[in-house]
């Protein structure tokens, strides 16, 4: 089992993380969502009626995992694709106010920013509508983004994939960027999908939810020793050093080298919506490996940053001070 990650350890990491600096690379959306009440059904097809309240919106998908990092109290930077659209002036105006800047993220004319509108009442999710275009990006646009990230990268601390399947990530791109950022000795953390999974490597850390860990392997069982499995042959397939499972409710799996994996479990105490936890998940791995944590130890520090985000409705960041009093709680 695993050792308890004190307080002031937490503070000394998160206080180094100030001075770190963390590139996303990725499929940047717009989470947009549509606050209101239901209090009557449709009279033109059996549906609820929402009475909207308030609009709201907030960085999304590799966007988000940026805003985290930022939540966190490190420096970064999201290299990914957006339309020339008003939701692509809209995601880069919600960059501006977390002090990032938009300049490294791509326009494609011939593609939508990635848009999702979730419509939500009473706290409870009605319907999710999505703008986007999933076909992998053209090889023109491949190669703005690798000149991109190459400058990034010079600077960076540590590297984050975050992959939604949106077109952005590709294997074109991998195989030349991973090398790059593996080579200069930083962490590589991958949140991965199916459509790319052998293209992330080399990588120091890549963090499958458990449906995809088991899906990839072709594992049906559902037990504990079932993913244990699944971890050891994803860590041989991508000869990776690390391999995270994230379990939900259930908390974490992490499977270091050849070591016998450590369960971390769940810190959250109310579960309200676990949209973006994967983001506030990567984005804290990151954050603290750029501070020079154990894996171990930056797997509970993204566990309790993770127990807070799930507490809060629609897409959510954890700041320093909520994980600091998390742990406090715990210890």
């Amino acid at each position: 089992m695993m050792n308890q990650l004190t307080q002031e350890r937490a503070e000394e990491l998160l206080r180094r993380a100030s001075e770190r600096s963390i590139v996303v690379y990725g499929d940047v959306m717009l989470d947009e969502f549509v606050w209101g009440e239901v209090t009557r059904i449709s009279p033109e097809a059996p549906v609820p009626v929402v009475d909207v309240r308030r609009e709201s919106v907030h960085l999304g998908g590799a966007a988000n995992v940026l805003a985290n990092v930022i939540a966190l109290g490190a420096r970064a930077s999201v290299v990914g694709v957006v339309g020339n659209d008003s939701a692509g002036e809209r995601l880069r105006a919600e960059l501006k106010e977390t002090g990032a800047s938009g300049d490294t993220l791509i326009v494609d004319e011939s593609r939508p920013t990635t848009l999702k509108t979730r419509i939500i009442a009473h706290s409870q999710l009605v319907v999710r509508a999505d703008r986007e275009r999933r076909t992998p990006v053209e090889r023109e646009t491949e190669e703005r983004i690798i000149k991109v990230l190459k400058s990034a990268l010079t600077e960076a601390d540590a590297f984050v994939v975050s992959d939604y399947d949106k077109g952005a990530v590709t294997v074109g791109v991998l195989a030349e960027i991973l090398l790059v950022a593996y080579e200069r000795g930083i962490p590589v953390l991958i949140d991965p999908k199916i459509r790319n999974f052998d293209a992330y490597r080399p990588a120091t850390l890549v963090t499958p939810n458990h449906h995809e860990a088991l899906r990839l392997t072709n594992i049906e069982e559902q037990t504990d020793e079932a993913l244990k499995r699944a971890a050891h042959l994803l860590r041989a397939r991508l000869d990776c050093e690390s391999v995270l499972i994230t379990r939900g409710e259930r908390g974490m799996m992490l499977l270091e080298s050849h070591h016998e994996p450590v369960y971390v479990e769940t810190v959250a105490r109310e579960v309200y919506d676990v949209t973006g936890a994967g983001d506030t998940v990567i984005a804290t791995l990151a954050v603290a490996l750029a501070a020079r944590a154990s894996m171990l130890e930056a797997a509970m520090l993204a566990n309790h940053a993770a127990g807070i985000v799930v507490g809060k409705v629609g897409t959510a960041t954890a700041s320093a001070e909520e994980v600091i009093n998390s742990i406090r709680r715990e210890t």
